[in-house]
C-alpha cells in the first residue's frame, strides 16, 4: 500500500496538469502552489522564533482550529502560528480576512516524500496540529523524522473509513504516529479502540468553543436591527436550491416574518431567480438601504453570517440535501432552534443527529415537513424547550480547546 501511495503522488502533478486543460479550477490549485517553498523561506527569514503549525483542509476545519490557536497563545504568547490549507476555498478567505493570532498562511504541498520533508524542514515547527482529518502520510513521516510532536484535534471517525477496514494497516500507521488524538465524541474513541489505537481521549468538538465565543462577541449591525424593528426573523444560512425549494413556500405562508438569507452561491443569478418567485419585496445587502421596505434581505458577501444569527427567532441551515450540512452549531450558540434538510451522510455530521436528540435541531425532507416544524416552533412551550435545549447543549460542551491544551502541556510542555 505504501508503494502504491508513493507512486500515486509521484504521478499526480502530471495527471493534474492534464485535467487542468479541461478544468480551470485544477490549474488554480496547481498555480497556487508555485513558489510555495520560496515564500516559506522568506517568512522564516523574517520570523525565526518558535512556531506551531496547524493544518486544516478548508474553512470549516479552520474554525475548529481557532479556539486551540487562542488557547495555545494564552499558554505561550511568544509562539508563532502558521496555518496550512489544502483547499483554495479555505486559503483564499483566510488571506482576505487575516486572524490576528496567525502569522503566516500557506498551502500544503502535495504529499510527495521530498516535498513533505522540505516543507517540514523549512517550517521547522516546535509542534504540529492536524484538524479533524486530511492526514498525509509523508508529512506525518517528516514530523516523526524531525522529532516534532504532533496531534490530531477534533477528530471524528466513521466505521467505513480506511483505518477500520481489513486493508487499513497503512492508514492506521498514520493514526499511530500522533503523540495524541483528541476526538469529538465517544463513538470515535470507541472506533479507535477497535484497532488498538490507544493514544487518544475524548475532548469534544472545538466548534462549541468557537460558536460560544461568536455569540458572546457578535458583530454589531445596528442598521439591520433598526430594519427588523422587533419583527420575528428567520435567518437562513448557506442556502442551496434544494433548501430554497422548501423555504420559498414557507416565506409565502409566513409573511409576518422578515427573512435574512445567506446563499451558498453568492453569484447574482440564484438570488434574482428566487426574488422573482416571491410575492414580497427582496433586496441584496450590497444594494440595501436601512429604510428599505423589503422583508427579505439576501446576504451577498462572506463574513457576516455567523453574527447574523443574533437576530433570529428560528434558523434554517442549508446543505443537508447537497454535499454537506453547513455549521448548525453557529445558530445554536445563540440559543435558537435550528432546522435543516435531511442529511444524506449522517456519520459525517453527527451533530445533526445529536441536536435532534437534544431537542434543538429539526430535520425536514419536504415543504410540508418544514411548515409543520415551523408551526410547532411557533407554539410558546415547544419553542422555549428548544431554546433551553440549545443553550444547555452548547454550554455543556464548551471547553474542548482547554482540554486539548491541558493534555498537550502534560505530554510536551510548550512554554
Amino acid at each position: 500500500m505504501k508503494f502504491l501511495y508513493r507512486l500515486f503522488f509521484w504521478g499526480l502533478p502530471t495527471i493534474l496538469k492534464g485535467f487542468g486543460l479541461i478544468f480551470p479550477r485544477v490549474n488554480r490549485f496547481l498555480a497556487a502552489r508555485k513558489n510555495l517553498f520560496l515564500r516559506l523561506k522568506e517568512f522564516r527569514s523574517r520570523y525565526s522564533g518558535k512556531l506551531a503549525w496547524f493544518h486544516v483542509a478548508s474553512l470549516g476545519e479552520y474554525e475548529q482550529a481557532k479556539p486551540v490557536i487562542e488557547a495555545l497563545k494564552k499558554q505561550n504568547s511568544e509562539i508563532g502560528i502558521l496555518v496550512s490549507f489544502f483547499s483554495p476555498s479555505g486559503y483564499e478567505p483566510a488571506l482576505k480576512k487575516p486572524h490576528p493570532l496567525v502569522d503566516f498562511v500557506t498551502y500544503l504541498p502535495l504529499d510527495r516524500r521530498s516535498w513533505a520533508q522540505e516543507f517540514v524542514r523549512l517550517v521547522n515547527p516546535s509542534s504540529a496540529f492536524f484538524v479533524k482529518y486530511d492526514l498525509w502520510y509523508h508529512h506525518l513521516e517528516a514530523l516523526r523524522k524531525f522529532g516534532v510532536p504532533h496531534y490530531l484535534i477534533s477528530a471524528s471517525f466513521r466505521p467505513n473509513q480506511p483505518y477500520f477496514r481489513w486493508y487499513g494497516g497503512f492508514f492506521k500507521s498514520m493514526l499511530e504516529s500522533f503523540n495524541w488524538i483528541f476526538t469529538q465524541n465517544q463513538p470515535s474513541l470507541d472506533l479507535l479502540n477497535t484497532i488498538a489505537v490507544t493514544n487518544a481521549s475524548r475532548s469534544g468538538d472545538t466548534r462549541f468553543d468557537r460558536v460560544w465565543a461568536t455569540a458572546k462577541h457578535a458583530k454589531s449591525f445596528p442598521e439591520i436591527s433598526h430594519w427588523i424593528n422587533g419583527r420575528p426573523t428567520v435567518v437562513v444560512g448557506s442556502a442551496w436550491q434544494e433548501d430554497m425549494d422548501l423555504i420559498l413556500p414557507l416565506i409565502e405562508a409566513h409573511l409576518d416574518y422578515v427573512w435574512i438569507i445567506a446563499p451558498h452561491d453568492l453569484s447574482p443569478e440564484p438570488m434574482d431567480r428566487w426574488a422573482k418567485q416571491l410575492s414580497v419585496k427582496s433586496v441584496t445587502y450590497s444594494k440595501w438601504a436601512p429604510e428599505s421596505q423589503a422583508s427579505i434581505l439576501f446576504i451577498d458577501n462572506i463574513g457576516m453570517l455567523s453574527s447574523l444569527y443574533q437576530f433570529a427567532k428560528i434558523a434554517y441551515v442549508g446543505g443537508g440535501f447537497g454535499k454537506g450540512l453547513h455549521n448548525i452549531l453557529e445558530p445554536l450558540g445563540f440559543g435558537i432552534p435550528v432546522i435543516f434538510g435531511k442529511v444524506k451522510n449522517v456519520s459525517k455530521f453527527p451533530e445533526s443527529i445529536q441536536s435532534q436528540h437534544q431537542g434543538c435541531g429539526f430535520e425536514v425532507n419536504s415543504p410540508e415537513d418544514l411548515l409543520n416544524v415551523f408551526d410547532r416552533l411557533e407554539q410558546a412551550e415547544i419553542y422555549q424547550k428548544a431554546t433551553f435545549a440549545a443553550q444547555e447543549w452548547v454550554s455543556a460542551n464548551v471547553g474542548a480547546a482547554d482540554r486539548v491544551m491541558q493534555k498537550v502541556q502534560e505530554l510536551t510542555p510548550l512554554s
